[in-house]
């Protein structure tokens, strides 16, 4: 392929208002080759060149072009007049009693009239491993009647460079690049060479509706030359948007995990309103058929427990039946609340009877521990703080 017809063929980078020079942190390496060929490097130098580029910006983390030794002084400077290696901007850092930190990151503004969305990603360490839930969103469409984030309109979808630039934001912040320091706060995972070792697509969003721009950072995410995390390591979660799961399976490899959280639909209808769209029989049918799926990569099922909604020993039954055929396992996750919600959690005496029941029928039906709840950090509690931010900014004006 040309350089011409790569700069045809590849979604632009992020172009900033103002000044400020467009980022290639988060970039893919289309857009790579794309900014060198901008940048004058002959056509048989690209691939090469890309290769450089990706080895410094996702393996050694670099903040400027500086950094790359192995890279001509000449081309450096070119590189550094056309773009920057710059993140988006971490407005907010906040860390739970249990270890988990959430942060709020603020984008750069998209277009006229747009002063930077922002989206929250959270990190949950455990001993043997870390997981970075990360967003695809600003907001969302599909107002599950359980979910913070649900009550926050969808601002717009996350290009994949704002996605891919999550997880570069928190192996900084965790210091889990080549010569940076970790915190000394005794919260990481004592296992494992790194810090951040899972990646979810749990955060604020249908990662979904947001296709094009997931499959990208998944491929970004799972490249062994860069960020490298396994695809087994990689696990989107979707409320069931049936007409793209053939597709994230065929073109990402990533694992899947579906919002479920009721076995009827007049019930589903309430709790995940998509399900108007693609009810509970044609979701399951897409979920035996997906690709990849086996006993060795099982989709998970997320049921959220609402005490006296959905928690009773007759739906634990009834789940079961429902998930026959499919390589499963089911995650219940005890209702986290938040300001104004409608639901509170079951008792733990249900939880644990209702988990009796599916994990007695062959299914692996662990129980999520709530974590990071005190800085509202826990499923089903993500909401973009822009909003409350601006309006305080607003009175501060006023006085």
């Amino acid at each position: 392929m040309n350089a011409s017809s790569l700069i045809e063929s590849l979604s632009p980078l992020a172009q900033p208002t103002g000044a400020a020079l467009p980022s290639l942190a988060g970039a893919t390496r289309l857009q790579l080759a794309a900014a060198l060929a901008e940048a004058g490097v002959p056509e048989r130098e690209i691939r090469m060149r890309v290769a450089q580029l990706w080895h410094w910006i996702y393996f050694q983390g670099a903040t400027s072009f500086d950094a790359m030794l192995n890279i001509a002084k000449p081309l450096r400077a070119a590189l550094a007049e056309r773009f920057a290696l710059t993140r988006p901007q971490v407005v907010a850092e906040q860390i739970s009693s249990d270890g988990t930190r959430k942060w709020l990151v603020r984008l750069d503004p998209a277009g006229a009239g747009d002063k930077g969305a922002e989206v929250e990603c959270v990190y949950i360490p455990e001993s043997d491993r870390g997981t970075l839930c990360i967003s695809s969103q600003v907001g969302c469409t599909l107002t599950c009647s359980f979910c913070h984030t649900g009550t926050q309109k969808l601002v717009r979808n996350l290009t994949s460079q704002e996605i891919i630039a999550q997880l570069i934001i928190a192996r900084e912040k965790l210091g889990d690049f080549p010569g940076l320091t970790p915190p000394s706060d005794g919260l990481l995972p004592t296992e494992g060479s790194r810090f951040i070792s899972n990646i979810v697509f749990m955060g604020m969003g249908e990662p979904l509706y947001n296709f094009d721009n997931v499959r990208d950072a998944v491929g970004v995410f799972s490249d062994g030359d860069g960020l490298s995390i396994s695809k087994r390591r990689i696990t989107v979660s979707s409320a069931g948007v049936v007409p793209r799961l053939e597709d994230l399976g065929r073109e990402t490899g990533a694992m899947l995990a579906i919002s479920l959280h009721a076995v009827r639909d007049e019930l589903r209808d309430r709790l995940v309103p998509l399900n108007k769209k693609y009810p509970i029989k044609d979701l399951l049918q897409a979920c035996r058929t997906y690709p990849g799926a086996s006993n060795a990569r099982r989709i998970t099922f997320e049921y959220v427990m609402l005490k006296d909604v959905n928690d009773s020993p007759a739906e634990a039954r009834e789940l079961v039946r429902l998930l026959k055929g499919v390589p499963a396992k089911i995650n219940l996750i005890p209702f986290n609340p938040w300001p104004g919600a409608p639901y509170e959690c079951s008792s733990w005496e249900r939880i644990e009877k209702f988990s009796d029941i599916v994990f007695n029928a062959g299914y692996a039906s662990p129980v999520r521990t709530p974590r990071g709840r005190d800085i509202l950090a826990a499923c089903g509690q993500l909401k973009s703080e822009t909003q409350k931010l601006r309006a305080r900014a607003l009175l501060s004006a006023e006085d």
